[in-house]
């Protein structure tokens, strides 16, 4: 059982918003790395950087003695794993796989299973950070797992983010970053509700923002969040679309367990309005739209 060293091939798929980043704080560190991306294009900055391109998700797994995966949705992570040429097939025994992307918690059991069958480790390591995190190299990461596999594929994290938490067996990360963009989501549209009853009221949105500044604990929903809500700028950081999935992944997994979540449903059909309407690809804070029609 091999820990992850300075001369570990390396293998990242999925280029977006945050695996772009990771993949150029890997190199950084010095790590041989090899790139997979649908869009060939995106992989260009870090191919000029010394990495390479693999033709396929298989030809970068049976290459690399660890791989991350970071891509948008459960359907993506499917294809790049079972599609055609899927790094399923190619992943090397004794090899470690950490999958960063957010999914549901079955679909990382399936995946653990899948890998056991291989003699592969398996991680479900999704993060927070944004992407201002990825590229300072600051992300959090939510583990579930073995925690021997944890401590060998620690080295890499290390160059990726400033903090890990081992949580259980594999599910549990992505049980618990669930969660924790639900509370991200209600944070948000709490916010965008408080501000259409000051506007409706004739007050600024932003008198409410100064009082909560100065009475209640400085977070990112209140310093960046409120300002987007306040200029109507929605340039994505955290995706509509992906906040949308998470809380479907959060609300079929309450539906399984049995859980009540009435203030997610309500919040859900609120950001479901937003995103059906839009256009263009918006930030998640976008939901204020709603109380702007």
């Amino acid at each position: 059982m091999h820990s992850v060293g300075p001369q570990t091939k390396v293998g990242l798929i999925g280029l977006g918003l945050m695996g772009k980043p990771m993949g150029t704080n890997l190199l950084k560190a010095g790590f041989p790395l090899t790139v997979w991306n649908r869009t060939v294009s995106r992989a260009d900055e870090l191919v000029a950087a010394g990495a390479k391109f693999a033709q396929s998700p298989r030809e970068l797994a049976a290459n690399c003695e660890c791989v991350f995966s970071i891509v948008s949705d459960p359907a993506a992570l499917e294809e790049v794993l079972w599609g055609p040429n899927g790094a399923m097939e190619g992943l090397q025994r004794g090899s470690i796989y950490i999958d960063s992307s957010t999914v549901s918690p079955t679909l990382a059991r399936k995946v653990a299973a899948a890998c056991e069958e291989r003699g592969v480790r398996f991680l479900d390591a999704p993060v927070t950070g944004g992407d201002w995190g990825a590229r300072k190299g600051e992300l959090v990461f939510m583990v579930g797992g073995d925690e021997s596999t944890l401590t060998a594929a620690e080295p890499a994290l290390r160059v990726l983010g400033k903090k890990w938490f081992y949580l259980g067996a594999n599910g549990a990360g992505q049980t618990i970053k669930l969660a924790m963009n639900l509370i991200l989501a209600l944070q948000v549209d709490a916010l965008a509700e408080a501000l259409a009853l000051v506007t409706a009221a004739g007050l600024q949105g932003e008198k409410l923002v100064e009082v909560m500044q100065s009475s209640m604990a400085r977070s990112g929903v209140l310093d960046i969040k409120s300002q987007n809500l306040l200029k109507g700028e929605y340039t994505p950081s955290f995706p509509l679309r992906l906040m949308h999935k998470d809380m479907r992944l959060a609300l079929e997994l309450a539906q399984q367990i049995q859980v009540e979540l009435p203030a997610t449903a309500a919040a859900f059909k609120t950001y479901s309005s937003v995103k059906e309407a839009a256009k263009e690809d918006l930030d998640y804070s976008a939901v204020m739209k709603f109380w702007k029609k």
